[in-house]
Protein backbone atom coordinates (compact mmCIF):
# COMPACT_ATOMS: atom_id res chain seq x y z
CA UNK A 1 0.00 0.00 0.00
CA UNK A 2 1.25 3.51 -1.06
CA UNK A 3 0.27 6.43 0.86
CA UNK A 4 -1.12 9.49 -1.61
CA UNK A 5 -2.12 12.54 -1.12
CA UNK A 6 -4.82 14.28 -3.53
CA UNK A 7 -5.34 17.85 -3.85
CA UNK A 8 -8.43 18.94 -5.87
CA UNK A 9 -8.95 22.15 -7.94
CA UNK A 10 -11.56 24.76 -7.02
CA UNK A 11 -13.12 23.20 -4.22
CA UNK A 12 -14.52 24.91 -1.67
CA UNK A 13 -13.21 27.87 -2.54
CA UNK A 14 -14.72 31.71 -3.23
CA UNK A 15 -17.98 29.93 -3.07
CA UNK A 16 -17.80 27.25 -6.22
CA UNK A 17 -17.40 23.72 -5.79
CA UNK A 18 -19.21 22.63 -2.12
CA UNK A 19 -17.87 19.07 -1.48
CA UNK A 20 -18.51 18.51 1.96
CA UNK A 21 -15.45 16.62 3.15
CA UNK A 22 -17.67 13.39 4.24
CA UNK A 23 -18.50 13.23 0.65
CA UNK A 24 -14.77 13.54 -0.36
CA UNK A 25 -13.68 10.38 2.59
CA UNK A 26 -16.87 8.41 0.94
CA UNK A 27 -15.72 8.71 -2.14
CA UNK A 28 -12.47 7.63 -1.32
CA UNK A 29 -13.46 5.00 0.27
CA UNK A 30 -15.39 3.52 -2.00
CA UNK A 31 -12.75 3.57 -4.32
CA UNK A 32 -11.36 0.95 -2.31
CA UNK A 33 -8.76 3.43 -0.79
CA UNK A 34 -7.95 3.45 2.84
CA UNK A 35 -7.25 5.32 6.06
CA UNK A 36 -8.61 7.83 4.09
CA UNK A 37 -8.27 11.91 5.78
CA UNK A 38 -9.15 15.24 4.80
CA UNK A 39 -7.18 18.44 6.12
CA UNK A 40 -9.45 21.69 6.26
CA UNK A 41 -12.41 22.05 3.78
CA UNK A 42 -10.47 22.70 0.29
CA UNK A 43 -10.07 19.35 -1.49
CA UNK A 44 -7.02 18.13 0.63
CA UNK A 45 -7.59 13.90 1.01
CA UNK A 46 -4.57 11.64 2.72
CA UNK A 47 -4.99 7.83 1.78
CA UNK A 48 -3.53 4.36 1.17
CA UNK A 49 -3.88 2.07 -1.65
CA UNK A 50 -2.85 -0.26 -3.88
CA UNK A 51 -3.40 1.11 -7.16
CA UNK A 52 -0.57 3.37 -8.88
CA UNK A 53 -0.88 7.37 -8.62
CA UNK A 54 -2.93 7.26 -12.81
CA UNK A 55 -5.42 4.75 -11.09
CA UNK A 56 -5.89 6.88 -8.30
CA UNK A 57 -6.41 10.26 -10.49
CA UNK A 58 -8.33 8.76 -13.08
CA UNK A 59 -10.66 7.20 -10.30
CA UNK A 60 -11.37 10.24 -8.25
CA UNK A 61 -11.89 12.79 -11.42
CA UNK A 62 -14.49 10.06 -12.29
CA UNK A 63 -16.24 9.80 -8.98
CA UNK A 64 -16.06 13.88 -8.89
CA UNK A 65 -17.26 14.04 -12.07
CA UNK A 66 -20.30 11.95 -10.96
CA UNK A 67 -20.79 13.85 -7.95
CA UNK A 68 -20.99 17.19 -9.15
CA UNK A 69 -21.78 16.95 -13.37
CA UNK A 70 -18.68 18.16 -14.16
CA UNK A 71 -14.65 17.70 -14.29
CA UNK A 72 -13.01 18.66 -11.38
CA UNK A 73 -9.27 18.25 -11.26
CA UNK A 74 -7.19 15.96 -9.12
CA UNK A 75 -2.94 16.10 -8.44
CA UNK A 76 -1.82 13.16 -7.06
CA UNK A 77 1.51 12.69 -5.66
CA UNK A 78 2.69 9.81 -3.16
CA UNK A 79 3.53 10.38 0.03
CA UNK A 80 7.44 10.71 -1.19
CA UNK A 81 6.99 13.21 -3.77
CA UNK A 82 5.45 15.21 -1.39
CA UNK A 83 7.86 15.31 1.00
CA UNK A 84 10.41 16.33 -1.88
CA UNK A 85 8.27 19.19 -2.82
CA UNK A 86 8.33 20.50 0.80
CA UNK A 87 11.84 19.96 0.95
CA UNK A 88 12.83 21.21 -2.41
CA UNK A 89 11.21 25.00 -1.66
CA UNK A 90 13.62 27.30 -2.97
CA UNK A 91 11.89 29.51 -0.08
CA UNK A 92 12.12 27.41 2.80
CA UNK A 93 13.38 30.55 5.19
CA UNK A 94 10.24 32.72 4.22
CA UNK A 95 7.01 32.50 6.09
CA UNK A 96 5.04 29.01 5.49
CA UNK A 97 1.91 31.07 5.02
CA UNK A 98 3.70 33.31 2.36
CA UNK A 99 5.22 30.77 -0.12
CA UNK A 100 2.95 28.36 -1.94
CA UNK A 101 3.71 25.35 -4.58
CA UNK A 102 1.24 25.16 -7.97
CA UNK A 103 0.68 21.34 -8.60
CA UNK A 104 0.46 20.51 -11.69
CA UNK A 105 0.13 17.48 -13.42
CA UNK A 106 3.00 17.81 -15.69
CA UNK A 107 6.22 19.67 -15.91
CA UNK A 108 6.03 23.47 -15.81
CA UNK A 109 8.43 23.76 -19.11
CA UNK A 110 9.12 27.68 -19.30
CA UNK A 111 7.06 30.49 -17.26
CA UNK A 112 6.21 32.16 -20.17
CA UNK A 113 3.64 34.88 -20.24
CA UNK A 114 3.69 35.99 -16.41
CA UNK A 115 2.01 39.39 -15.80
CA UNK A 116 1.29 41.60 -13.04
CA UNK A 117 4.76 40.80 -11.30
CA UNK A 118 5.71 43.09 -8.58
CA UNK A 119 8.24 41.85 -6.19
CA UNK A 120 6.75 37.87 -6.40
CA UNK A 121 9.80 35.10 -6.55
CA UNK A 122 8.86 32.29 -9.04
CA UNK A 123 10.82 28.76 -9.48
CA UNK A 124 9.67 26.18 -11.24
CA UNK A 125 10.34 22.40 -9.75
CA UNK A 126 9.66 18.82 -10.79
CA UNK A 127 5.80 19.17 -11.29
CA UNK A 128 5.06 22.19 -9.38
CA UNK A 129 5.55 26.18 -9.78
CA UNK A 130 6.91 27.30 -6.23
CA UNK A 131 6.45 31.14 -5.40
CA UNK A 132 6.95 33.48 -2.90
CA UNK A 133 4.38 36.39 -2.54
CA UNK A 134 5.99 38.92 0.12
CA UNK A 135 2.94 40.71 0.26
CA UNK A 136 1.00 37.66 0.62
CA UNK A 137 -0.94 35.49 -2.38
CA UNK A 138 -4.71 37.79 -1.39
CA UNK A 139 -2.89 41.25 -2.57
CA UNK A 140 -1.10 39.88 -5.74
CA UNK A 141 -2.13 40.66 -9.03
CA UNK A 142 0.58 38.18 -10.60
CA UNK A 143 -0.65 36.19 -12.89
CA UNK A 144 1.18 32.49 -14.25
CA UNK A 145 -0.27 31.08 -17.04
CA UNK A 146 0.98 27.89 -16.48
CA UNK A 147 -0.64 27.58 -13.33
CA UNK A 148 -4.22 27.63 -15.28
CA UNK A 149 -4.38 24.00 -14.75
CA UNK A 150 -2.88 23.50 -11.46
CA UNK A 151 -3.75 24.03 -7.96
CA UNK A 152 -1.79 25.87 -4.90
CA UNK A 153 -1.03 25.05 -1.38
CA UNK A 154 0.91 26.88 1.05
CA UNK A 155 3.95 25.61 2.69
CA UNK A 156 1.93 24.97 5.65
CA UNK A 157 -0.36 23.01 4.53
CA UNK A 158 1.87 20.93 2.39
CA UNK A 159 3.83 20.35 5.22
CA UNK A 160 0.57 19.40 7.47
CA UNK A 161 0.14 16.66 4.92
CA UNK A 162 3.35 15.25 4.84
CA UNK A 163 3.04 14.60 8.34
CA UNK A 164 -0.33 13.13 7.91
CA UNK A 165 0.87 11.09 4.85
CA UNK A 166 3.63 9.83 7.18
CA UNK A 167 1.27 8.83 9.96
CA UNK A 168 -0.10 6.18 7.54
CA UNK A 169 2.71 5.12 5.58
Amino acid sequence: MTAFIALLRAVNVGGTGKLPMGELVAMCEALGHGQVKTWIASGNVVFTSDQDAAAVKAGLEAALLAWAGKPIAVMVRTADEMRAVLEASPFADQPGNRTVAIFLDEAPGELDGLRNRVDEEIRPGVREIHVHYPGGMGQSKLVIPAAKAGTARNMNTVAKLVEMAAAIS
